[in-house]
């Protein structure tokens, strides 16, 4: 049940603030399907405040009462040109939950390599859209060798 983040509650320095047309369908799909918890919310402001493991999201619903910052007219899909990676322990469980509800993928299952300097980091990872179109990259570290 959301409530008051426990004391040890580590904030992470960037979070994302994002804009959704019906948080109760958002929240059915990032709770239930992506495996995120609500740490906290305020119903009355159409507001959510998501984690799962490290990762924290809040989800603001554009219809809802209070203050909204919107810098354009909000047209589906929503964040274009950008993706979330989301660093999670494991893919599986939350390909599952998706499958379960047929939810599409936008980008199957795949393993990649990225360089940073002199190493190459590999992770599984898929894309997937939330109901508002925002593309989640989903991802595990599969470690670390040198850069070919």
């Amino acid at each position: 049940m959301p409530g008051t983040p426990p004391p040890d509650f580590a904030w992470a320095a960037v979070v994302p603030e994002l804009m959704v047309t019906d948080l109760a369908a958002s929240l059915r799909f990032w709770c239930r399907l992506c495996g995120f918890e609500v740490l906290y919310d305020r119903p009355e402001d159409g507001f959510a405040y998501l984690r799962h493991g490290a990762a924290q999201v809040m989800l603001e619903e554009a219809g809802a009462p209070g203050r909204r910052w919107v810098t354009a007219p909000l047209e589906t899909p929503f964040g274009r040109g950008m993706n979330l990676q989301i660093e999670v322990a494991a893919l599986d469980p939350i390909l599952a939950a998706l499958q379960g509800a047929a939810w599409p993928l936008y980008l199957a299952p795949e393993t990649r390599w990225y360089r940073a300097g002199a190493l190459e980091h590999g992770q599984r990872q898929f894309c997937v859209q939330d109901p508002d179109g925002y593309l989640l990259r989903f991802c595990c570290g599969i470690g670390t060798r040198p850069a070919a």
